[in-house]
């Protein structure tokens, strides 16, 4: 990876022995999903940046975002999908071009959107099987703990240490993998917001994963988990010490526009509904997000990444923020990639 593709590089903290959290905010674009050595090569570009900055030790845990593996549905299509203008065309590309698969499992789909949940399900077994291949060996290759972001799989089990795809409902993953290359943990969203109720299944709140890393004790939630104040009841009583969230942001130059409000489940009772259409998307996911709700868990560390790039209409945006032990950071948003490290 050329090192122009990073916008922002961010550095908290001092070294201090503890370890350190990594937050990589990629930028990533449809051709980054062709195959699996497109992906892994854009996947290992930030973290071989981080390495030559000094930045991956063997204590490090390095955080990704969510959905970043979401779009391996894109695997070995063809460039009607990849130069699709839209989301809705890529999709229609992707169907055209295995139509007894996407027939067969469109009739058995079992949710209201029935064209995204026979996709994900047609493609479910070569997308895991290349979000293992990538993140293990990165793990491994460069001896951090990794929180791979998400992907979209049904009924997702770990099974000697590998991800593995089953038969049940979709839901959005993040899997956490040890130094060594194992699968070591799920975290299941738990919270589905508008746009994924109608095709992903929720995870349950007693199976949020709290995981031993060279830097501590680290729970995981998947974006709008960290809007809610149960999860991090939950971390509490499971010991967390790090709260790594992955997120994804999508539509361009949102963060100043006005907050809408929870999205996909009710708001919980200490929202404010005064705070809708008056405060802004960044004031809000400061105010509700993890930087306002993590002290509940008990955690002194929390990152917060976001996914960045040009992915068909998609747009995104967002930007990483921080806390450490009594401070918070909200880095500079950037329409690129981004490094942050996060000395404990």
């Amino acid at each position: 990876m050329a090192v122009q593709d990073i916008k922002d590089y961010v550095e908290l903290g001092e070294p201090s022995g503890r370890g350190n959290v990594l937050a990589i905010q990629p930028f990533v674009r449809p051709a980054d999903y062709t195959s699996e050595g497109a992906f892994s090569l854009r996947m290992n570009g930030y973290l071989d940046e981080a390495r030559q900055r000094g930045w991956v030790t063997d204590r490090t845990v390095a955080v990704f975002p969510e959905y970043v593996g979401a779009w391996l549905v894109a695997l070995g299509e063809g460039v009607g999908v990849y130069r699709a203008k839209s989301v809705a065309s890529a999709m229609g590309a992707l169907a055209r071009a295995h139509p007894v698969g996407f027939i067969g499992r469109w009739l058995g789909a079992g949710a209201r959107d029935r064209t995204r949940a026979a996709l994900f399900r047609l493609k479910a077994e070569q997308m895991a099987a290349v979000y293992q291949a990538t993140f293990s060996t990165l793990a491994r290759t460069y001896a951090v703990s990794i929180v791979a972001g998400s992907i979209v799989l049904p009924a997702p089990t770990l099974v000697g240490g590998r991800l593995e795809a089953g038969e049940g409902p979709l839901t959005n993953v993040a899997v956490v993998y040890r130094s060594d290359g194992a699968a070591v943990a799920l975290s299941r969203k738990v919270y589905p917001t508008a746009d994924e109720v109608g095709w992903i299944a929720p995870g349950r709140l007693e199976d949020l994963p709290v995981v031993n890393t060279g830097s501590g004790r680290m729970g995981v939630l998947v974006c709008a988990d960290a809007w809610y104040p149960e999860p991090y009841r939950v971390l509490e009583e499971k010991g967390a010490e790090i709260v790594a969230v992955p997120s994804f942001l999508p539509g361009d130059d949102v963060w100043g526009r006005p907050w809408r409000g929870y999205s996909g489940q009710p708001a919980p009772d200490d929202v404010d509904a005064g705070d809708v259409d008056v405060i802004d998307e960044g004031e809000a996911w400061i105010k509700y997000g993890m930087i306002g709700r993590i002290d509940a868990s008990g955690a002194t560390c929390g990152v917060n990444v976001f996914l960045r790039g040009s992915l068909w209409d998609l747009g995104s945006d967002g930007c990483t923020m921080v806390v450490l032990d009594e401070d918070t950071y909200r880095t500079e948003r950037v329409a690129g990639a981004a490094l942050v490290n996060v000395w404990l």
